[in-house]
């Protein structure tokens, strides 16, 4: 199950990117703490919406209990008010795991944000940097005129992306009317999704439970939510709503709440409903990859009998 990407010649092809994904709930950041213990490395988070410091409660961000058992990266380093993009993620994992694995033969990276990992896993299409002025012009447009006239602006520029994208991710749509505009070509032929060399191994392992038990956890995670302060973490957000790190499940729904459009209660409903939902497109996402390895959380003797078996020897611990 792991994937060599680069010349097997290569002195740092005896190093390893365990990868730990799956949907949100099923026990990621356990599994991948106590793998970090097992082999005394560092975690690498992939999970975006991990990444800013206001949004902690609602994004099941580690504990400090958790977060002191195994160094982690990338877990609020940004602030919602950054602007911030896959392609930068992608630079900066690369650049930090050339660190890392000076002093680690394996280094663990977990989330649920299938974008982020295939990232770092694939790399991404070279695209242009974003025009500051472009993006602006949209931002402008898509506040007065709303979200239907960047669809609509995207229908005409690139049909066949249009016809795939998520039409309700003003980020996604901003960038690819941006490069549309910019090179003067449809975003979509400028997708050649072609995966880059990496010069470590990549070993992913997918954490998946039956359904009726993940929903469960959904469920409980989110009355743990609203037990630990969501309501009022989501409430000092309030002035930052429009911002798109705040397009997320579990602030969305009560910003319809603190608007008097639903009760409290059925807000809390709502961000379970919308949690299973957003957990069934994670599952989704990751079950096109044939070369993840499907685990239950429980079953971590399993994942390092899997890496003892495969690398190279005298590289386990």
């Amino acid at each position: 199950m792991i994937r060599v990407l680069a010349d097997p010649g290569s002195p740092s092809t005896h190093h390893l990117l365990l990868v730990i994904v799956g949907p949100t709930a099923v026990g990621k950041t356990a599994f991948a703490i106590r793998a970090a213990r097992h082999f005394q490395t560092e975690i690498i988070s992939s999970d975006s919406r991990q990444f800013y410091r206001e949004m902690r409660i609602g994004t099941a961000v580690p504990s400090d209990a958790e977060l002191s058992l195994a160094p982690h990266h990338f877990i609020g380093h940004l602030s919602v008010h950054d602007d911030y993009n896959v392609y930068r993620f992608e630079k900066k994992v690369l650049q930090l795991l050339e660190k890392l694995f000076r002093d680690h033969p394996i280094v663990v990276m977990t989330g649920g944000s299938g974008l982020y990992v295939g990232a770092v896993i694939r790399g991404i299409d070279d695209l242009p940097d974003p025009d500051p002025v472009v993006r602006e012009q949209l931002k402008a447009k898509w506040s007065g005129e709303g979200i239907g006239a960047l669809q609509k602006m995207l229908q005409e520029l690139d049909p066949e992306y249009y016809d795939a994208v998520d039409k309700n991710n003003p980020k996604r749509l901003l960038r690819a009317i941006e490069i549309c505009l910019v090179t003067g070509r449809s975003y979509s032929s400028q997708r050649v999704n072609q995966p880059k060399e990496r010069n470590f191994k990549i070993l992913q392992i997918g954490l998946d439970l039956p359904r009726d038990q993940l929903y469960q956890r959904i469920n409980e995670r989110v009355d743990q939510m609203m037990a630990n302060g969501l309501v009022e973490e989501a409430r000092s957000l309030v002035p930052c709503r429009h911002l798109n790190a705040l397009n997320t499940v579990g602030y969305k729904e009560l910003f319809e709440h603190f608007d008097g459009k639903v009760t409290l209660e059925e807000a809390v409903e709502d961000i379970k409903t919308h949690s299973r939902k957003y957990a069934k497109r994670q599952l989704t996402w990751f079950k096109r990859d044939h070369t993840i390895h499907w685990l239950h959380p429980d079953r971590f003797s399993e994942m390092i009998e899997l890496i003892s078996r495969q690398l190279t020897p005298g590289q386990e611990d």
